[in-house]
């Protein structure tokens, strides 16, 4: 069961019989006679679930004049005119299915503007509602976030060491751990002789003048002619 919530309430507005529309041009309010309304009194405007009505009421006795259903807006039942912020057109009905069309005024621009942001606020709250039932029924498809064989990740992060070093982290793959490599450890470099190319010849040379016998056994190899 659904109960009736009144969504907004203005004390004075006034009720026009406007002539049949003659072009596509819209309505305009400077077609009606507006210095002699045909009634004013209160409006309220309810909910019932997600219906919505306009009821346009006597402001002693609150006998309803004119009921105003509205299935969606900007729609048919509520029509703004197109030469005035403050005047709109009504389709009322009433309880056996006949309507009829009526315009309607305000006295002040605020009180016009507070019912276009209500019907407003009130539709995209409807439109809310039915997006949630749908998702409710038809849920969204789940993302597959799962690795695919062979994907690797790769992940940008530093690690400071004790020593106040940085590590940076390593490409994994799926599957494999994501652990961090240590650095390889520090050597000492050993003294090479300048021109590298030639150490096989520079050995050969100080071996030769740290043992004079040997340089003369070499010698004596040599074959003199």
């Amino acid at each position: 069961m659904s109960y009736e919530s009144v969504v907004l309430i203005k004390q004075e507005v006034f009720v026009y019989k406007i002539p049949p529309r003659s072009t596509n041009r819209g309505y305009r309010a400077a077609d009606w006679n507006l210095n002699e309304p045909t009634w004013n009194g209160r409006m309220r405007m309810v909910t019932s679930g997600n219906a919505l009505n306009i009821k346009l009421e006597d402001k002693v006795n609150g006998q309803l004049f004119a009921n105003c259903p509205v299935e969606a807006y900007p729609g048919v039942a509520i029509e703004p005119v197109s030469d005035s912020s403050r005047y709109f057109v009504l389709r009322i009905q009433d309880d056996n299915g006949r309507s009829a069309f009526i315009g309607i005024g305000f006295g002040d621009r605020s009180d016009s503007f507070d019912f276009n942001v209500a019907l407003q606020d009130h539709f995209k709250y409807v439109k809310n509602q039915e997006q949630i039932e749908k998702e409710k029924v038809e849920p969204k498809p789940q993302l597959d976030l799962s690795f695919k064989e062979g994907e690797t990740i790769k992940i940008n992060m530093k690690i400071t060491k004790k020593d106040g070093s940085e590590v940076s982290s390593r490409t994994a793959k799926k599957g494999a751990g994501l652990g961090i490599l240590p650095p390889p450890p520090k050597t000492e470099k050993s003294p090479t002789a300048p021109n590298s190319d030639y150490g096989d010849f520079v050995q050969a040379a100080a071996t030769s003048s740290s043992n004079p016998q040997q340089q003369q056994q070499s010698n004596s190899s040599w074959v003199q002619f």
